[in-house]
């Protein structure tokens, strides 16, 4: 299996998959440590991926989305961006509606 199949199969076995630079517990770069804090705060369970392990998965993932940096979040299949996108949705309130729409339906 490539490696692009092996990141397909992570990534669509997920509902909510974050590449990231070390462990949510861990994080080895302050990008990746906030991406997992917003997922946190966001209050969604999430795989994570430590692309600091696997030089392989650390250059794939890059090509999978043809986006260049790290840390990557994709929510049932689609990748919505790295830690600045993140961080604007989160703050429009747009990631919440994303992370859970069932949610935000029941409240409508």
């Amino acid at each position: 299996m490539s490696i692009q199949d092996q990141l397909k199969e992570v990534i669509e076995n997920n509902e909510v998959v974050l590449f990231m630079k070390g462990t949510p517990d861990f994080p080895q770069c302050g990008f990746s440590g906030r991406t997992a804090q917003i997922l946190q705060a966001c209050d969604v369970r999430f795989a994570s991926v430590d692309v600091l392990a696997d030089q392989d998965v650390r250059e794939g993932i890059k090509d999978y989305s043809q986006w260049p940096t790290i840390p990557q979040l994709y929510v049932r299949g689609e990748f919505l961006g790295g830690c600045d996108i993140m961080t604007e949705m989160y703050q429009s309130g747009e990631l919440q509606k994303v992370l859970k729409p069932e949610q935000t339906a029941a409240e409508a």
